[in-house]
This record gives structure tokens, C-alpha cells and sequence, in this order.
């Protein structure tokens, strides 16, 4: 859709007045017979009615007819959450992806104001080729602004920039009662520091202004940096990261004794001003979009079939340890990657999550406090090696605190682990999770609702402070008194 308006001058049009009187008949023809809305990982469902809001005059409705009903509601973005996130087993799921246009752009301050259902795609697809580009993205171009938001984001630059949430101005909210606040850092801070990380809880985002990142190349400047162990890789973050504009490790969680943790890290650095050579060419959209082909011939939509032979332990545990050692090739010698093909590597093979079928996948993501990341995450990859469950695929980052109430962020580090589950393995991997919940615990660790499918109750309890949780909880009875607004992951880990 990006594509196709990129063209077109940016205009605000106009959206239904408020007030307009609710018909629930109305309401009710549009939502149809209910249909499968999936998670993620492919690991949860829920059978529901689906509403498509394309007007701010469709959420008050949505609200209205909710209240009028006592009718559960949830929001769904880009459907990119990994668990229960964005199903409604009681209710009606809000499907905001229509609800997205871009409303204004200044091109001197790179200040951008768009409605919630547009994408980081549609962002960074408008603004590349104007010398901009999202502040933070997430390893998939799919996620929406509203979606974004409620679970603020995080990128491989979170350790310099922060989550999304710190480069938004402002946003407009609507609550259930049919009120819409304007809030910014300064303005209605409360909600903007708890709608931001509120996991959709709290009410919709309507509108959003963000402001986009100047760049003056293509290209960034890449180092492929292989790894011994994890300790090794914990420290060439500590020394680089002040001199990097992202990093990420890939782990090999397959790896055991003295090499634990080897893997993988791509620093990457933005060019200058004059640095690449083939600027603005190199921003052009047809030059940053990822190749939908594999060598030119086989469709990459095709290749997660190609990858199904090595979707076992055995082919798993051959394909880390060809990529570590494939990384020896290239050592520490940079070289140049457009922005699109460095951000989002789950883009980069669509349907490679279709590999896991005919079962699913979870994924585990955890973050621990710096003096304990290397010693908590040792034994994290030791508890799932001991299981007989290692994950297939883990990745490292770096994060700094950050203000949102409902942070997942700290002083400290993340592991994002993706495991297999099938029906056989189900039971024994809930169990595994539990153990790991108690070493995350152990060393002052979090969670994160966005990749979550296990969390307990008790556990939310005792990751959170419990000033932080009532204060969570009042703010939703204020805004939300009827408690009209439950996802499958309210429900599983809060009430």
C-alpha cells in the first residue's frame, strides 16, 4: 500500500463527526460470522467476529456497541505477537490494519503524523527515499503503529535510542467511554507513560506523531564478529556499543561446555554525510525492498519448504553450527547492507515459521540486568540443553531503562529463544519455561508480553513491583470500568 501511494501528496481528510447516533443492527451486519484469528508462533487461536475500523467513528462504535452489550474487545495490529496477545476467545477482535493513512509529514523536522493501523513498512518505505527512516523498527516490517505502541517496540539500536516510545510526540486515545485525550510526554503524561507498553488494555490509538530518523545513505557499514562463548560476546557489546548504531548476537544454543553461548554479532554503523557513494540512488525504494527471489530463481516464499528437512533437533543442531562457522569466512571485515535487508531478517524468508508446522513455536524472551546477563543466560541455554528442548534460534541485544510503566526494558540484556511445540513435547516445554521463569526471577530479570504464550499470574506478580501493578490496575478501572477491554493474554496473566 506504501508502494503504491509513495507518489501522492500527503492530505488530511476528514473523518466522521462524533456523536453520530449508533445503530447496533448496523454494527452487528458488519462483524459477520466469526473466523480464525491466529497467533503469531501459529501456538493459539481464538474463533472470533472480527470488526475493521477505517474511521475514528468506527472505534466510537465498536466502544458504544461494547458498552451496550457488555461485549469483550481486543485490538489486533499486524498480528505479529507471538502468543495470545491479540486473540479474544470472549469477544470481538478490532482489526486496525485498515485504518491507516498517513496524515502529514515535515519534511525539515522528519516529524510524521499517521492513524495507528499504518506500518513500519509504510513508514520506512515513505520517508527512505525523502532521507528518513523509523527511529526503531523490530525484526519484522509488519507490526502497525498502534500495535507498536501498546507493546513498545524494541530494535537492535535500544541499548542508544530506547523503545519506540521515546521518539512519539504525541498520540490521540479514545477510551471506551468515548473520550478522546490528547497526550505527549508533558501533556497527560500518565497516560502516555502507560498506554505506551498498556498492551492494548487502556483503550485505541487513533492518531500518532513520531519522528523519523535523518540518514544520508543506502547503506550501513556492517562488522560480522564471530564469538567463542557468551561471555566473549557480552563483552565485545560492552566495548563497542558506544561506537554502534545497532548490534545483535545470533546464539547457537546447540553449543555446550566451554564454548556456551558462541555465536554471531552484526554491528552496524550509519554512514556520513558524503560516505556512500551511491546516495540517493541507494535509497530508492526498488533498491532497498528485500529480494523475493533466492539467487534470482527460487521464490523465497519457498524456501522454509527447503529448510522442513532440518526442522529436527539433529537438523538443527547442523545448521548453527554451519552458520557459526560459516561466519569465520568473513571475520570482522565490513561491509556495506541497505537498511531494509539489515532490519528485518524475519522478513527476509517469508513463511519460514511454516518450518515448525505441523506443530507451532514459542518464543521465550527474557531480559536480565547487566551484572547478571552472561551467568543468568548460561543458565537459561544449560536448563533447555538438560530438557532435551533447545531453541532453534536465539538472539542477543543490549537495552537501557526506559520511563513506560509496564517497561520490559532495563540496564542489561535480552536472550529472544524460539522453540518448537508440538503435541508431544507441549507438557515438557510448559515445565521448562517454569524452571526458566525461576532463573529469570533469580537474577532481577522481566518478560515481555509481545513474545509471551507461558507467563503465569504469579509470575507478573512478582516480576512487576506492586506499586507498578496497582498502578497499572487503577488506571485501567478508571479508564476501562466495565473491563470491557480482555485479550486472551489479560485474562491468562491478570485477572
Amino acid at each position: 500500500m506504501a508502494t503504491a501511494r509513495k507518489k501522492k501528496s500527503v492530505q488530511t481528510t476528514k473523518v466522521p463527526k462524533k456523536g453520530t447516533s449508533f445503530d447496533r443492527a448496523a454494527f452487528e451486519a458488519k462483524l459477520g460470522a466469526p473466523k480464525k484469528v491466529e497467533a503469531w508462533g501459529m501456538n493459539h487461536f481464538s474463533l472470533s467476529p472480527v470488526f475493521y475500523p477505517k474511521s475514528e467513528q468506527d472505534f466510537r462504535e465498536a466502544f458504544a456497541y461494547a458498552s451496550s452489550t457488555g461485549t469483550k474487545l481486543s485490538f489486533r495490529g499486524g498480528g505479529c505477537s507471538y502468543g495470545d496477545a491479540a486473540t479474544n476467545e470472549k469477544g470481538i477482535v478490532i482489526d486496525i490494519k485498515d485504518f491507516n493513512r498517513i496524515l502529514s509529514f515535515d519534511q525539515k523536522t522528519g516529524v510524521l503524523k499517521a492513524e495507528s493501523g499504518v506500518t513500519i513498512k509504510q513508514l520506512w518505505e515513505f520517508g527512505v527515499e525523502k532521507g528518513f527512516w523509523p527511529p526503531v523498527v523490530s525484526g519484522t516490517m509488519f507490526p502497525t503503529l498502534g500495535g507498536a505502541l501498546s507493546m513498545n517496540i524494541h530494535g537492535k539500536n535500544n541499548f542508544a535510542v530506547g523503545p519506540i516510545g521515546d521518539h512519539i510526540q504525541e498520540f490521540t486515545f479514545l477510551t471506551v467511554d468515548g473520550k478522546e485525550h490528547v497526550s505527549s510526554p508533558k501533556k497527560n503524561p500518565d497516560l502516555f507513560y502507560s498506554a505506551i507498553s498498556g498492551f492494548g488494555m487502556l483503550g485505541a490509538f487513533l492518531t500518532v506523531t513520531i519522528r523519523m530518523k535523518k540518514i544520508y545513505a543506502g547503506k550501513m557499514r556492517v562488522w560480522p564478529v564471530n564469538t567463542f562463548d557468551l561471555q566473549e560476546m557480552f563483552d565485545y557489546f560492552e566495548k563497542e556499543y558506544k561506537q554502534s548504531d545497532y548490534l545483535v548476537g545470533w546464539v547457537d544454543a546447540f553449543a555446550s561446555g566451554k564454548q556456551l553461548g558462541r555465536g554471531q554479532i552484526h554491528k552496524a554503523v550509519h554512514l556520513k554525510a558524503g560516505e556512500d557513494p551511491g546516495f540517493p540512488e541507494n535509497c530508492k525504494i526498488e533498491n532497498q525492498i528485500l529480494p523475493s527471489t533466492f539467487l534470482g530463481l527460487v521464490p523465497k516464499s519457498w524456501m522454509w519448504i527447503f529448510m522442513y528437512p532440518f526442522s529436527n533437533k539433529f537438523g538443527m543442531r547442523f545448521v548453527n553450527f554451519g552458520k557459526w562457522l560459516s561466519g569465520f569466512l568473513n571475520n570482522n571485515k565490513p561491509y556495506m547492507q541497505g537498511h531494509a535487508e539489515y532490519a528485518f531478517l524475519l522478513d527476509y524468508v517469508p513463511n519460514w515459521k511454516f518450518m515448525y508446522k505441523p506443530g507451532a513455536m514459542i518464543q521465550y524472551q527474557s531480559f536480565l540486568p547487566k551484572e547478571n546477563a552472561v551467568r543468568g543466560f548460561e543458565e537459561l541455554l544449560k536448563a533447555g540443553q538438560k530438557k532435551g528442548i533447545v531453541t532453534w534460534l536465539a538472539v542477543f541485544k543490549k537495552h537501557r531503562p526506559d520511563k513506560f510503566l509496564l517497561t520490559h526494558a532495563l540496564d542489561g540484556y535480552s536472550m529472544a529463544m524460539d522453540f518448537p511445540m508440538t503435541k508431544g513435547n507441549k507438557e515438557k516445554l510448559w515445565e521448562l519455561t517454569k524452571e526458566m521463569d525461576e532463573i529469570v526471577l533469580k537474577y532481577g530479570g522481566k518478560f515481555y508480553f509481545a513474545k509471551d504464550s507461558t507467563l503465569r499470574p504469579e509470575i507478573l506478580n512478582r516480576a512487576f513491583p506492586k506499586k507498578t501493578l496497582d498502578k497499572f490496575r487503577s488506571l485501567k478501572k478508571k479508564l476501562d470500568p466495565g473491563n470491557l477491554l480482555e485479550s486472551d493474554l489479560y485474562r491468562r496473566i491478570w485477572k
